[in-house]
């Protein structure tokens, strides 16, 4: 068997039909035969390319390509241009390597090489939040379905196994057949089916991934058994692939706390120097927290206290460190059979399952640095403030702070399945039939079990930014007790055992959908093609909780030592690796302990115990879905190129009925969807599009309940927070233009351009007012779509591998992308009353004014390489906790992150791996708004680097 580039061919083919099969084999444009078509590649692996779109036209049967197996990088880069220059959408894909190799560790950071495409909320190991042009908003599909995890709208993508995956079609635009959700875009997912191969096929993958912070090297296996056999006229294909990976991992961050004022060396009468001010004094509001620009910190600002103004300082109330350590395990599996009994029908059934599992345990170090009581005798002269405002960067001196640690232990699991069964039917010459009935079911569980330790300790220095944004905080030794060192947050003897938590949730979701689709090959004149087709989705999803109030060690029944007990304290070593001056160790609870002894703890605190917990359903809802559409495709020639396009209408009516406690309520809506899709060809290689379409965004399913969900002050900051839904939200709507130029300049190269727009109406956005419960003030938040936003930008992307590069050079090749994106969304601004008073112009979350990628790739005969660096400016990430917020929007820096991949087929059958990511070790940082004063938290994550192998039956 001939090898060319790495992407090998299962049959032999008579000399005459080489051409046609190179051509099929590198992605080229339609034999010149059809020139009067637009351009449509022959496909060189499975795709789920829209069903209804115009397919290329057929190769003359004596010539063509049977089969083509996609292997190595430069091969699935071809495939994946492949689609994107056949389809009749904006669409660009992920092709995998080889049986069994996607090109990264997880879907996610695959997808951060694609154009437009943003990915962050790195953590565990992983990355886990992915955005197209800037939105979150993604409608996910696999083989075509919609998939969710629990109660959720989305599924949790970094839970779908990479290793199960051929291929990833990101889709910008939609058709009038595609569903209507998901405003950022969409993703369909594609799992291997046995009628992919021609035969027998068995692949076995393992790789060794070493997880440098917590210094473990963990398994991530997989198996795919594939085979097909003929059965009478026709054939039968069965195939599973099962998928096991496991992560340890730690997460380490240093943070400052809330952004809070304070008076000056000359308060109001009755008031200490330097003493924090409350929002209410004297039953007047003086500041309100959740402001979106926060309180003004030029120097001399002022607030109004009992009448008159006063100068305030800002300063941070906490400083605290987390070192996050945990396992993660993702057991997944892929079962699908196919049956054909004659070329006309072809019958699937397939399931999926793909399950979470992680123990997660957080050592948390706390101090309060907002005690100004104890200063020394010149406080002033301890005070450092950022030049020409009046923001504190530094402290020394702040005497006797509370101080607490906490070791938290959370657990989660969560088991997803989907079947599937379905038929494809040709009826006579010109009518394509098909259906599908799927049942998918999915259940997430959590808990929470959590112990304090506190003390007030002799002193605490703090510098909220030591430099690049990082703070430093450190104890001070008190000379008055040599035998204690107070300095040393790692002494047990210093420490009380105090608050208990022992909280626990669920979240269901499950869905029943019938789809029937058909194509009607027309030929009437210009219209060459009509499909329609139906959705009918029965949704329902709930969720529960059981929440254990916080409550102090008691005296009276147990001892409030770290020596009550062997094994109840958990000390951590080497924190934040040297990147700041901060404890490097210090001593907690132990999580696991306590939770392997829960009952015994519960008991002493007067908790319940196991049988007695019972976990309280917050709301259950149901949701039926119907869907209709109608579309047509047309062709035509139009000067010296050729123009098509498709134009569609979706009818879309939700009927939803929700119930929360005693209450219920119901709603109802629908929408009439058009979309539209025009092309032009210039030549087969270089083609104008033009797309609109509507899309909606419904709303969360939590975001319906009204019921109010209390949690008290836990920092001592005056007040508590508060949250509910509102069961009358609508669905966001979003109005999308899309103009492409792309250029396919030569086999397997690629430049392409795209303008864009989004005009979204009933954005969803939190009102936030004052609340009194039981005696008690807090911020109750609730959310209402009364936000408008726009996002537009660009995109470019190239694909360059050049044919003439000399010796050794030969096989290199670039892969390139730059998005520029502009965002805006008019949020409400509210009093403490929760009236409206305002409206403040923000960008949206998530968005990001600029990002960029650059692949350098190499493959030669048994070589292959890649070295990828992705950029992304900084964004809005998300909107603080009222009652801390000052100001209210929290936005992560710039994030990047540097990839190194090689792989060597040391045989036809076995290639060896490696893999490093994060190589230069960033750090992830974020602000409140005010990168150089208001500085919040800076997080190290761990570089991994992987070995594995790849055998071929």
């Amino acid at each position: 068997m001939k090898r060319t580039n790495r992407q090998t061919q299962t049959h032999t083919l008579p000399l005459a039909a080489l051409p046609v099969a190179l051509a099929a084999a590198l992605a080229i444009a339609p034999a010149a035969a059809q020139q009067s078509q637009p351009p449509a590649p022959a496909q060189v692996c499975p795709t789920a390319e829209d069903p209804n779109a115009p397919r290329p036209p057929a190769a003359d049967p004596a010539t063509e390509l049977d089969k083509v197996e996609v292997r190595g990088l430069r091969a699935s880069l071809m495939s994946a241009q492949a689609i994107k220059q056949g389809s009749m959408q904006i669409v660009d894909a992920i092709v995998a390597e080889d049986i069994g190799k996607f090109p990264d560790n997880n879907l996610i950071e695959a997808m951060q090489r694609i154009t437009g495409v943003q990915t962050t909320d790195r953590g565990g190991g992983e990355v886990s939040t992915v955005s197209i042009r800037g939105l979150n908003d993604v409608t996910t599909t696999i083989n075509g379905r919609n998939i969710f995890t629990a109660s959720g709208r989305s599924v949790a993508l970094q839970d779908v196994p990479a290793s199960l995956l051929s291929s990833v079609e990101i889709y910008k635009t939609r058709s009038a057949s595609h569903i209507e959700t998901g405003i950022a875009g969409a993703l369909d997912i594609h799992t291997h089916r046995p009628f992919d191969f021609d035969g027998r096929q068995v692949v076995v993958a393992a790789r060794g991934i070493y997880q440098e912070q917590s210094d473990n090297t963990d398994p991530n296996v997989s198996a795919l058994l594939s085979n097909v056999w003929k059965v009478g006229e026709g054939r039968f294909g069965a195939l599973l692939n099962v998928s096991y990976a496991e992560t340890n991992y730690r997460d380490q961050s240093v943070t400052a706390g809330a952004m809070v004022p304070f008076f000056t060396d000359q308060p109001p009468e009755g008031f200490v120097p330097y003493q924090r001010i409350d929002t209410m004094i004297n039953g007047q509001e003086v500041w309100q927290p959740g402001l979106e620009a926060g309180l003004p910190f030029a120097a001399g600002s002022t607030l109004p206290v009992n009448g008159q103004q006063y100068e305030y300082l800002l300063s941070r109330d906490a400083i605290f460190a987390s070192d996050f350590t945990g396992k993660r395990e993702r057991p997944a599996a892929s079962l699908s059979l196919q049956w054909a009994p004659n070329d006309s029908s072809e019958y699937t059934f397939e399931a999926f399952y793909n399950g979470y599992r992680n123990e997660g345990f957080n050592s948390l170090l706390f101090s309060f640095v907002d005690w100004w009581g104890a200063l020394g005798d010149d406080p002033a002269q301890n005070i450092e403030v950022y030049p020409g405002t009046n923001v504190v960067k530094s402290r020394q001196g702040i005497g006797f702070p509370y101080n607490f640690t906490s070791g938290d232990l959370s657990t989660g699991k969560t088991d997803s399945m989907l079947y599937a069964l379905g038929g494809k039917w040709e009826v006579g010459d010109n009518l394509k039939l098909k259906s599908e009935l799927t049942w998918q079911d999915s259940e997430f569980e959590s808990d929470f079990f959590a112990m304090r330790a506190d003390r007030v300790t002799r002193e605490v220095w703090v510098d909220f930014n030591s430099g690049r944004g990082i703070p430093a905080f450190g104890f001070v030794d008190d000379p008055a007790t040599p035998d204690i060192d107070e300095s040393n947050a790692a002494d047990p003897a210093q420490w009380t055992l105090a608050q208990l938590y022992d909280n626990a949730n669920y979240s269901k979701g499950d869905a029943a959908t019938f789809t029937f689709d058909g194509e009607y090959a027309a030929n009437w004149g210009p219209v060459q093609r009509l499909s329609f087709g139906v959705r009918y989705d029965d949704r329902s999803a709930s969720e529960g909780q059981r929440v254990g109030n916080d409550q102090g060690c008691n005296r009276e029944v147990l001892d409030c030592s770290f020596a009550s007990a062997d094994g109840l304290q958990s000390i951590n070593h080497g924190f934040f690796d040297g990147h700041s001056d901060v404890p490097t160790s210090w001593v907690v609870p132990d999580g696991h302990y306590i939770r392997d002894n829960a009952d015994y703890y519960r008991a002493l605190y007067g908790r319940p115990t196991s049988d007695q917990l019972v976990l309280t359903e917050n709301f259950n809802v149901d949701e039926t879905t119907t869907a209709l559409y109608v579309q047509a495709d047309f062709a035509t020639d139009l000067g010296s190129g050729t123009f098509d396009g498709q134009v569609g209408l979706r009818y879309v009516d939700v009927d939803t009925d929700m119930r929360f406690g005693e209450g219920s309520a119901s709603a109802s809506a629908s929408k009439l969807l058009p979309s539209v899709m025009l092309r032009y060809g210039f030549t087969p290689d270089l083609m104008l599009r033009l797309a609109y379409g509507e899309t909606l965004r419904r709303p969360n399913f939590a975001q319906l309940n009204p019921n109010i969900i209390y949690v008290e002050d836990v920092t001592n900051i005056g007040y508590g927070t508060a949250s509910g839904g509102n069961p009358n939200l609508a669905p966001t709507e979003s109005k999308n233009i899309d103009l492409s130029l792309e250029w396919y300049f030569s086999p397997g190269n690629a430049v392409y351009a795209t303008l864009f727009r989004r005009d979204i109406e009933g954005m969803v956005s939190d009102f936030r007012r004052r609340v009194t419960f039981e005696g008690y003030d807090y911020i109750l938040t609730q959310p209402d779509n009364a936000s408008n936003g726009e996002l537009k930008g660009f995109e470019v992307g190239a694909v360059y591998f050049p044919d003439d590069l000399p010796g050794w050079l030969n096989g290199l090749g670039v892969q390139a992308s730059f998005t520029r994106l502009t965002s805006s969304q008019d949020i409400p601004v509210t009093n403490s009353a929760g009236e409206v008073v305002g409206t403040q112009t923000t960008p949206m979350f998530g968005v990001s004014d600029s990002s960029y990628s650059v692949v350098l790739a190499y493959e030669s005969e048994k070589f292959g390489a890649r070295l990828s660096y992705v950029w992304r400016d900084d964004f809005l990430h998300h909107y603080e906790a009222a009652l801390f917020a000052n100001p209210l929007g929290v936005y992560n820096k710039p994030e990047s992150s540097m990839d190194f991949q090689l792989s060597y087929d040391a045989t036809d059958a076995l290639t060896l791996t490696f893999d490093a990511a994060n190589l230069t070790n960033e750090l992830t940082q974020s602000y409140y708004e005010y990168p150089n004063t208001h500085n919040f938290g800076t997080s190290l994550f761990s570089r991994t680097f992987a070995l594995g192998l790849r055998y071929r039956f």
